[in-house]
């Protein structure tokens, strides 16, 4: 009998992929260590590493593998894809069975259809997880073959084989690290202004140009009353923080806009202890994290034509009382202005919103998770 239990996790292109596959993995080995059971030797199968020494401290073994995109639009990209993502998959049936892995588990993208196409291949067990309300294609491509499938929101049922043994309402991973907000000294941390409310906007890892854009063309007004942290995501960072200086250039207070590119874990604890409000996109990673941080919250999905999952996610948060949803096509400096102003400044609102998250919030998912990966893994290596 085997000594270890292998497992590999795949998914990746963002940290809205990366970062859950982590959370789970760290609970795959704490509830190993636990219960005193087989070794897990952990595998992430990507095209790229994301965080190679993330991986390296937490003992992930990365192999890179070949993967190509399949994109909406006519591009040449798409026919030089086809060819790697066949490519792709050859070599890794190679390197998984190399590994040979008692489970796989991925959250889907691109990057997973080679080692799941391998896994079937080689009836290696899966075990597959929709963060969002619409289960991405590569997640329902593997549906029918999978073990067990995990989802955050319950409209993603509606895509998934009618087995309710194989399909779960879990919730979605977030790491230990950032499951609950610091509120002691976020505000020296962060030099806000004690007096006066807070709001922290969200752009995502890659940014969100459109919602960066309104928030600028709302920072006049917003600064005579509020705290302003602003994750704008780097490719946004150069371009939205120029503006925004050219537009509170001479105003009174200026230094109440805080913009970052990017929140390290501790900052973004911080700002999201600080928060009276936050303003997001509506990635079913990001609804999750500020379900689980109790916070009141206004929602701007991206449009269906651009992304297939947003406004699903959005509404379907929206209907435990927790957001309110503001169309893109709606948005505006003076919308946004007023809705904030209206959340904030009702007492019953932001009560309601806050009971609201507490419903939709799952904090044990990773922990669920990790259980169903062993559990199917050990049944493999049996």
């Amino acid at each position: 009998m085997s000594t270890t239990i292998k497992i590999v996790i795949t998914g990746g292109g963002t940290g809205g992929h990366f970062y859950p596959l982590i959370a789970v993995a760290d609970k795959v080995f704490d509830i190993a260590a636990d219960r005193k059971i087989l070794k897990p030797d952990v595998y992430y199968l990507a095209d790229k590493p994301y965080d190679s020494n993330l991986l390296r401290r937490k003992g992930i073994a990365f192999q890179k593998i070949y993967a190509g995109k399949v994109r909406k639009y006519f591009s040449v990209k798409n026919f030089v894809d086809a060819f790697k993502t066949f490519y792709g998959v050859l070599d890794t049936i190679v390197i998984m069975f190399k590994i040979y892995p008692d489970v796989v588990f991925t959250n889907g993208s691109y990057v997973a259809f080679p080692v799941l196409t391998a896994a079937k291949i080689l009836r290696i067990p899966i075990f597959l997880h929709a963060s969002d309300a619409i289960p991405s294609r590569t997640i329902l491509t593997a549906a029918k073959k999978a073990r067990k499938i995990s989802i955050a929101f319950p409209e993603a049922a509606e895509y998934l084989p009618k087995d309710a043994k194989k399909v779960a309402l879990i919730g979605n991973p977030i790491r230990d690290e950032i499951l609950k907000p610091l509120t002691n000294g976020a505000h020296e941390f962060l030099e806000l202004d004690y007096n006066i409310p807070t709001i922290f906007i969200i752009g995502g890892s890659s940014g969100a140009r459109v919602m960066n854009d309104a928030i600028v063309d709302a920072l006049p007004q917003l600064l005579l009353d509020y705290n302003v942290i602003h994750q704008m995501g780097k490719q946004n960072y150069k371009e939205t923080k120029g503006r925004a200086d050219v537009v509170i250039y001479d105003h009174p207070f200026k230094n109440r806009y805080k913009p970052y590119a990017f929140l390290d874990t501790l900052a973004l604890r911080m700002s999201a202890g600080a928060a009276d409000i936050i303003v997001s996109r509506a990635g079913g990673g990001s609804i999750s994290e500020i379900a689980q941080w109790k916070k009141p919250s206004i929602v701007i999905p991206i449009p269906s034509n651009i992304s297939r999952d947003q406004e699903k996610n959005a509404f379907s948060y929206a209907r435990f009382d927790a957001t309110v949803v503001m169309k893109q096509a709606n948005l505006s400096a003076n919308l946004l202005i007023s809705e904030i102003n209206r959340i904030v400044g009702t007492p019953k609102i932001k009560e309601e919103m806050v009971q609201g998250a507490i419903n939709f919030s799952r904090p044990d998912a990773a922990t669920k998770i990790a259980e169903e990966i062993l559990e199917i893994g050990l049944e493999h290596v049996k």
